[in-house]
């Protein structure tokens, strides 16, 4: 089930929200909790029911451990208890890829059958393994089976995250305020959830039209012209941009709708003036498990710069990988870890010559640190959209000019207008004319537009707590911002009947396939 669906919106979420406070109002906590447990495996069972079982499975399994884990802190059953997790993990998610590259390597002809990627199973046996841990060291107690169940399957977080901790929401579970309905929180979290789902629709969806057929056709080998690589490589950064951007915003106001206040795991990524800043803005649950569970353990930045530059490699190639079993993952990762890298590196260089003043840029500093790791990460996003490495080194070729600058195929009429006045010039017009107008690059410009200098949600809902971990930001004022007035109800009514009226194109979020 579709957060962007009919009936995810019109019966699903509304049933269980009046099913939920309706048996909290009569102070039947336990039962309510049940309940909210019930819907979401219903929720997760709507995409394949023959998951429950694994899903179920596996939170008997991880309570267990973690109960034995708490009365006595035994590092072995710790591991068992990781191993098994990784070990289900990568049976769905990498024994074709590591058979497939095991055939290559070898010339054997061992054939398995494909496997079926269960639902959100990356990020429920990351959250377990997180508890896992923190059991093992003493920080997991008085929780009952009931909310740790709800702690897994909790259904606006299910499926693409956040990863949560269990210090960030059990004891909302527990809370006797939870279950009575607050008109403050149906206000703040409908209108978190239809921002969220007007960026999905109208802006994710209405630039993957271009993004789309500019990579299928690198991948099947066709020779992009210059300018048609760059709009599919920029119609594609913005796509994923407000993808994850409405999904992540559509999960904390569902959640709030139901008195829960998720952690914040999207912040203007785009704004971030280097790397660094890039992922603490992006996927901030993700990059913080990464941090606090492989990156730190590896020994962090406690033994040197070279021993921190190869555990920040580790971490970024394993990140990477946890996107998708393909070597496309793979390369996207190493790029990232690369940037970090150089972007430590140059830190160093700074600190070292006295240029490091403790103030973040700003003025001319600020645009063109925003610019570069802008395009940098542009050029990231290539290895993780295309399908192949063919479609990579082809979209690479052409975004470096090498298969020449001509315009668009369907900029004819400029073209001949441009011989006119330039007649030694032999400018040409080729390639499959996917980006072909002003209109389009008029789109992408409109699109940075909104995500440097535009108020994200978080800020437009500062002074009404929309997520927890908005104190890492500096949540700027701007002039406009939400309040429970009749102008913003019908301006939000508004975006939701127009994002709703274009649901009959209903698309998966892309953190799905995660």
């Amino acid at each position: 089930m579709l957060f962007n669906s009919f009936v995810f919106i019109f019966l699903f979420l509304p049933i269980t929200l009046i099913g939920f406070f309706a048996i909290g109002a009569r102070g039947h906590h336990r039962v309510a909790i049940s309940w909210l447990v019930g819907a979401s495996l219903f929720f997760y069972g709507w995409w394949n029911p023959v998951y429950l079982g694994l899903i179920l499975l596996s939170m008997i399994f991880n309570y267990a451990i973690a109960n034995t884990l708490e009365e006595r802190p035994w590092k072995p059953l710790l591991v068992i208890g990781i191993a098994s997790n990784l070990a289900l993990l990568g049976y769905f998610k990498y024994a074709n890829f590591f058979v497939d590259n095991l055939n290559a390597v070898t010339g054997t002809t061992i054939d398995i059958a494909p496997i079926v990627l269960p639902l959100a199973i990356s990020f429920f046996t990351f959250q377990q393994i997180t508890f896992l841990i923190d059991a093992f060291h003493g920080k997991t107690r008085e929780h009952s089976f009931l909310h740790y169940c709800l702690f897994v399957t909790f259904f606006p977080q299910l499926i693409a995250g956040p990863i949560v901790h269990h210090k960030e929401m059990l004891p909302q579970f527990a809370a006797d305020s939870l279950y009575r309905i607050r008109p403050e929180n149906i206000a703040v979290g409908s209108t978190i959830f239809f921002i969220g789902l007007f960026k999905k629709v109208m802006l994710a969806d209405g630039i993957a039209v271009h993004s789309t057929p500019v990579f299928a056709a690198a991948d099947g080998g066709m020779a992009l012209t210059f300018f048609e690589a760059w709009g599919g490589a920029l119609a594609y950064t913005f796509q994923i941009y407000f993808d994850f951007c409405g999904y992540s915003e559509m999960a904390l106001g569902a959640a709030r709708m139901f008195g829960i206040t998720l952690p914040l795991n999207f912040f203007s990524p785009y704004r971030a003036s280097n790397i660094i800043e890039f992922w603490r803005r992006w996927h901030i649950t993700l990059s913080r498990f990464l941090r606090d569970y492989l990156y730190i353990p590896l020994g962090g930045n406690r033994k040197g710069p070279t021993r921190r530059h190869a555990n920040l490699m580790i971490t970024m190639l394993l990140g990477g990988l946890w996107h998708g079993a393909e070597w496309t993952f793979v390369l996207w990762g190493g790029l990232h870890g690369l940037y970090l890298v150089v972007n430590h590196a140059w830190h160093a260089l700074r600190e070292k010559a006295g240029w490091m003043n403790g103030q973040p840029p700003a003025g001319a500093g600020l645009f063109a640190g925003r610019a570069i790791t802008f395009a940098a990460v542009v050029v990231a996003w290539v290895t993780f959209r295309a399908e192949t490495m063919q479609g990579v080194v082809g979209m690479y070729r052409a975004m470096a000019g090498l298969n020449g600058f001509s315009l668009p195929g369907n900029l004819d009429a400029l073209v001949i207008m441009l011989n006119r006045w330039i007649p030694d010039a032999y400018i040409v017009a080729q390639g499959f004319g996917e980006f072909g107008g002003p209109t389009d690059f008029l789109k992408l410009l409109g699109l940075l537009g909104i995500v440097w200098f535009m108020p994200n949600t978080i800020e437009l809902m500062r002074t009404h707590h929309p997520a927890l971990g908005t104190e890492m930001f500096r949540l700027n004022k701007f002039s406009v911002e939400w309040t429970p007035t009749l102008r913003w109800a019908i301006l939000i009514a508004v975006m939701a009947v127009v994002a709703i009226s274009d649901l009959t194109k209903v698309s998966e979020f892309l953190y799905f396939q995660f």
